[in-house]
């Protein structure tokens, strides 16, 4: 093999050592470097087809750490050979994890079969990949280890199907750390969540009611106390409904749509529910709702107030709750929607009285709660 065409990018005593280096060493050292320079210098087309052949003799070398010196220095670039990656997507586990999560240049059908055939820590680092395509996903659903399936759960970036969501649950259905990591995702289909709350109890049946969207029906009977173990709170649900219309008539239908759960709401500053609310028991579309809410007279909410049948003696407390939201801003930057809402509490209870005590009592639990969570952030940011 001739190497003189590398040497203007590469230096003769790295690849000296490579080819010829006493100890594994020596040879990983030297690897590392010379890979380091393949992956930032433009090479020539005869220059490529040389440096394909070094990493090839890489690749062969007895010693895992020159292999393991390749595949972490490329595990990230689009320079390695495709036919190089998977023969180190291949090899032992040490070597071959590093180029599993991270390598861009192997497909997913290269992916696939790996899976298939691969051991529990290639399928966990598969799982792990920055992103994965639903078919993917589903065969790790239908295929992987349990440990595997627990991290593509816990990705962000694993695109899941309906038939890989049901593989899951039917493989899984009594294993609390897989159910634990689908519950960790930040959305789940409504369908999965409505399966779900059959097949976990205690703190994760809370977590998952208190996090996910539930069908409405499902969330007032939870809420009623028609089911054992948790208590929902439906503002809350409201708030991660994606049809809160829906869920705000359901609401009425079951007689749970009651001045207090609105003022709850209002004073978390779950506006888009209050609005939701007014419009129902006032029989006027949302968008005239909205209006006389926002109105910059009192006149607009005070009709909508009354249309709705909320009590005369909170209009006062709930017009003030109103001003307040209106001069309240979200500042923009991250977890800003908890912080709005933060204020939200805070500047109610300094500014009336008016409030019924339970409703207080339940707000000052809210700011404990907010206060905790708050706490939480900063300690974890440090």
């Amino acid at each position: 093999m001739t190497i003189a065409t590398m040497r203007t990018s590469l230096t003769s005593d790295d690849i000296r050592r490579l080819v010829r280096g006493d100890s594994p060493e020596m040879r990983a050292n030297a690897a590392h470097k010379i890979c380091r320079r393949i992956d930032t210098t433009d090479l020539s087309p005869e220059d490529q087809e040389s440096a394909r052949q070094i990493l090839d003799m890489m690749c062969a070398d007895a010693a895992v750490l020159v292999r393991r010196a390749l595949a972490v220095t490329l595990r990230n670039s689009p320079k390695l050979p495709r036919d190089i990656a998977l023969k180190l997507a291949k090899d032992i586990d040490v070597i071959a994890v590093p180029v599993l999560k991270n390598s861009p240049v192997i497909t997913d059908e290269d992916l696939v079969e790996i899976v298939l055939s691969g051991s529990s820590e290639k399928q966990v680092a598969i799982a792990q990949r920055p992103t994965l395509g639903e078919g993917l996903t589903e065969v790790i659903a239908l295929y992987g280890s349990k440990e595997s399936v627990e991290a593509a759960s816990l990705n962000e970036g694993a695109a899941f199907s309906d038939d890989a969501f049901a593989g899951v649950l039917k493989r899984f259905s009594n294993d609390n750390d897989v159910k634990s990591a689908l519950i960790s995702r930040t959305t789940l289909p409504m369908h999965v969540t409505e399966k779900l709350v059959n097949l976990v109890t205690g703190e994760l049946f809370d977590r998952l009611v208190n996090t996910h969207e539930l069908p409405p029906q499902l969330a007032i009977e939870i809420a009623s106390g028609a089911r054992e173990r948790a208590t929902l709170d439906l503002v809350e649900q409201a708030g991660l409904s994606t049809d809160p219309e829906r869920f705000v008539q359901q609401l009425a239908l079951n007689g749970r749509l009651t001045p207090s759960v609105i003022m709850r709401a209002l004073c978390l500053g779950h506006m888009g529910f209050v609005e939701h609310a007014l419009a129902e028991l006032g029989g006027v579309p949302r968008n005239k709702a909205w209006l006389m809410i926002h109105d910059a007279g009192t006149l607009g909410l005070k009709t909508i107030f009354e249309r709705a049948g909320l009590p005369s003696g909170m209009f006062t407390a709930f017009r003030l709750a109103i001003d307040i939201f209106h001069k309240t801003e979200m500042d923009g930057g991250a977890r800003d929607k908890e912080r709005f809402r933060q204020k939200m509490v805070e500047r109610v209870l300094t500014q009336f009285q008016a409030i019924p005590r339970a409703d207080l009592e339940y707000l000052l639990d809210k700011l404990d709660a907010l206060d905790e969570a708050r706490s939480t952030g900063a300690i974890a940011a440090a």
